[in-house]
């Protein structure tokens, strides 16, 4: 088990996701070369992101440790570690037990999953309780059709901070496709804010995860407000890089690894 580097006040982390299309492996690789602190697993399609021994394996090799996992509970991963949405929990906090990460992240319940979905709420507290893990729920945005009608796709809501639930991830690029104000739910939330997607995002109808300071987010702002308030958690790149080359990937990577440790480090409120 690779440990966290102490004298980081507050963890830069690299979410898997941010090297889509390329693999799992890919992400510790990047991850170690820039000089990120950590790595969030993306539980997905990849088979190695829901192989907890091959995970440990690229930990060790790269020295860089698993901080959080994020739980197959997307769309596209409806049948990555079972079908059953609570078997899909229980597994992430075992492999969050076993890589030594203390953070799982969990989208809210599709409305279509109306039993998990009543139970929802009372069964990440127990879950909480039961494991010693931080089960950080994620902001969502709510589905717009043509003409921009919503469409109902989560349940009890889209909007995390609407639900009973003790810890909560803010991503930056979902409250921009939400139309919120991710500095404004960084005050409503106060210490239920447990985990932080940063990215940005335009504002318009799709969920884009911009390099922080493309978008109109913010997030140097929300940086900034994370250290005045003594934010503990971690801090983790969640950026779109498909369609880039490997050069335009890792420039992309190092700039939102820079842009966080100089946010976090001087507290800059100028915005962007």
């Amino acid at each position: 088990m690779v440990a966290v580097n102490p004298d980081r006040a507050t963890p830069v982390v690299l979410s898997t996701s941010s090297v889509y299309p390329e693999p799992t492996a890919a992400a510790f690789a990047l991850a170690s070369r820039l000089g990120y602190d950590g790595v969030e697993v993306m539980v997905g399609m990849d088979a190695t992101s829901a192989d907890v021994d091959a995970l440990a394996e690229l930990s060790a090799y790269h020295q860089v440790p698993v901080t959080a996992v994020h739980a197959p509970t997307l769309l596209l991963t409806q049948r990555v570690w079972g079908t059953a949405p609570w078997e899909k929990l229980d597994r992430s906090a075992l492999a969050a037990h076993e890589l030594g990460a203390g953070v799982v992240v969990v989208h809210p319940p599709f409305r279509w999953q109306r039993g998990y979905a009543a139970e929802f709420t009372a069964g990440v507290a127990r879950l909480e309780q039961s494991t010693g893990l931080v089960f950080a729920v994620e902001n969502m945005y709510p589905w717009r059709g043509p003409g921009g009608a919503e469409a109902r796709a989560y349940s009890p809501s889209w909007d995390a901070g609407l639900l009973d639930c003790a810890h909560l991830t803010l991503d930056l690029s979902h409250a921009a496709t939400a139309r919120q104000a991710a500095l404004s739910l960084v005050h409503d939330w106060g210490e239920r804010l447990a985990h932080v997607h940063l990215a940005d995002g335009s504002g318009g109808g799709t969920d884009e995860h911009l390099v922080p300071g493309d978008g109109v987010q913010q997030p140097a702002a929300v940086l900034a407000e994370l250290v005045r308030t003594g934010y503990r958690g971690q801090v983790v790149a969640e950026i779109g890089t498909r369609g880039l080359t490997r050069a335009e990937r890792t420039a992309a990577l190092a700039r939102t690894l820079e842009f966080a440790r100089e946010h976090l480090s001087t507290g800059d409120r100028s915005g962007r």
